[in-house]
């Protein structure tokens, strides 16, 4: 496993190489759809897909979004 230290290379290797293949942003926005999809499929009711969909895309906005970014910028003032 690839370990992700600041100051052991100029060019820091991408947050995903150093994840398996089911944390994956394919695989996490794979799952999420399906949950999402599956709600409304099942309930037909808007309220309940939403709140189901509500931590989901937070979910993605925190982890596909902020934490790559917070990496990137820790290589970035070291």
């Amino acid at each position: 496993m690839t370990e992700l230290t600041p100051k052991s290379d100029p060019n820091p290797p991408s947050l995903w190489e150093s994840k398996p293949w089911w944390c994956q942003p394919w695989t996490i926005i794979l799952t999420g759809l399906i949950i999402i999809t599956g709600s409304w499929w099942l309930f037909h009711t808007i309220l309940l897909t939403l709140l189901v969909s509500a931590p989901i895309c937070l979910w993605w906005t925190y982890f596909l979004i902020i934490v790559p970014r917070l990496i990137a910028n820790s290589y970035k003032n070291t």
